[in-house]
């Protein structure tokens, strides 16, 4: 695939500007043209990417400079855009905002200089007219190594609005590529950690993605747009795609016969358990897993030949009474951590494998108590694995986000998975026979021998 993939980045001043809604809007409209569009999100963010899914019809994926080190953030997006026509890239946040205390690392500004990619600034314009110009000045001109390509307005009145906002940016030097009225069919509806996930509102989250679409044909200059993103070079530093299959690896006739037993890894899925990055799914079938998705909500019994178990991200605390009806399911999973098999779980399955959530039983693999909070527990975490573990050796160095608004007393246990770094070290997570469970949420894209380390652990354990 040529490295010099047309892409986009659309970026805003702040949070709540309008992102989403342009991003995935664009995306289904280049779709809607015939284009294969790559669909990608800069940050940890798992729900947007959903949204993405839904407007492409292809994976959405995520650009994590922080998580994955700004190395890996060409080779993923050359992956990801593999047979593409063209990539839009959802920024995080404010343009130039990062990592705490890190600079511009893991910013929208950031990756947006890693890939070459020319950004559209979307501006919330329901509240100025003139000062407008001001503002977009001042970001396109904060960085000269961020080329803001142009400017959507969003949330505009009225055509006079739109004409007194045109009049201000021609002054600022950048072009208005699109302006967007209020739409309230566009809007999704949020609750405690974001957007409520595609797998939770099928029906409704096709049709606001269909709405936004048709907000973006009506009010952007497809055209402008696509000629913008058909303006970038080459993704620099000679960048090739990423691949799952380790490079120092050549397969053998033991590795072929491994592959006729390839252990079965079976992957959390369904409304409760959305949270995931494709990666880990290509990695884990790389280092020659079978691997089977099931639905902890309806299923109630493991896949056939489960050797293994990872448990993602999500919203168990949404469906606790699900899950803990399914008590036939909670059982399966109870008897594959007692006799050793190897169990990864992250946040969400970390509350799952507890004893109980909000006073109702769960898979009881720990002994420990989880519940709802109204504190809200969110950030990049530096850590290091405390031992051994099926997901690694002891001092492996890996970077992983919190975000949560649940409590797991006690927080650590005799064993505990991660010691994590920083002004307040501590230490959290629990390692118990096969188990690995933890609230870090990390990208093994990272750090391939993670997924290796599982697969193998799965065939000999």
């Amino acid at each position: 695939m040529s490295a010099s993939v047309p892409r986009l980045v659309i970026a805003a001043p702040s949070s709540g500007s309008g992102k989403t809604t342009v991003a995935t809007g664009l995306m289904a409209a280049f779709a809607a043209r015939g284009l294969a569009v790559s669909p990608h999100k800069v940050g940890p963010d798992y729900i947007d990417p959903g949204y993405h899914a839904l407007a492409t019809g292809r994976v959405g994926r995520n650009l994590d400079a922080y998580l994955c080190g700004p190395e890996l953030v060409g080779p993923l997006f050359l992956h990801g855009a593999q047979g593409c026509d063209i990539a839009v890239v959802e920024g995080v946040m404010g343009l130039y905002d990062g990592a705490a205390g890190e600079g511009e690392l893991a910013s929208t500004a950031h990756v947006a200089k890693l890939l070459g990619a020319p950004v559209v600034l979307v501006v919330d314009a329901s509240s100025q007219s003139r000062s407008v110009a001001a503002l977009v000045h001042g970001f396109a001109s904060w960085d000269p190594e961020v080329r803001v390509g142009g400017v959507i307005l969003n949330k505009v009145a009225s055509d006079r609005h739109e004409e007194l906002l045109r009049e201000a940016l021609e002054q600022a030097g950048v072009p208005v590529l699109g302006a967007l009225r209020r739409a309230a069919q566009v809007s999704t509806p949020s609750r405690h950690l974001g957007l409520v996930p595609v797998a939770e509102r099928q029906g409704a989250a096709v049709e606001a993605v269909a709405a936004m679409a048709a907000q973006v044909v009506d009010g952007c200059d497809l055209g402008a747009l696509e000629a913008l993103a058909r303006a970038a070079g080459p993704v620099p530093g000679g960048s090739a795609p990423w691949t799952p299959a380790s490079p120092t690896h050549h397969p053998t006739r033991s590795d072929e016969a491994d592959q006729q037993r390839a252990p079965v890894v079976a992957v959390a899925g369904g409304p409760a358990f959305t949270f995931s990055y494709a990666e880990h799914t290509e990695l884990l079938t790389a280092a020659g897993a079978d691997v089977v998705t099931f639905d902890p909500l309806r299923d109630e019994e493991l896949p056939e030949g489960t050797a293994g178990l990872v448990i993602g991200g999500g919203f168990p605390e949404v469906y606790a009474s699900e899950l803990s009806a399914n008590e036939p399911l909670r059982k399966a999973v109870a008897a594959l951590a007692e006799r050793g098999a190897p169990v990864a779980a992250e946040c969400a399955g970390l509350l799952y494998l507890c004893r109980e959530l909000d006073g109702l039983p769960m898979c009881g693999v720990l002994d420990a108590s989880a519940r709802m909070t109204e504190r809200l527990t969110l950030g990049y975490r530096d850590a290091v694995a405390v031992g051994d573990s099926v997901l690694a050796a002891a001092g492996t160095r890996m970077r992983g986000h919190e975000f949560h608004r649940t409590v797991v007393e006690p927080g650590s246990g005799a064993e505990p998975a991660w010691g994590v770094r920083g002004p307040r070290p501590r230490v959290e997570g629990f390692v118990e026979r096969g188990v690995h469970a933890s609230y870090l949420h990390t990208h093994w894209a990272s750090e391939p021998g993670v997924a290796r380390r599982f697969v193998e652990r799965c065939r000999t354990s």
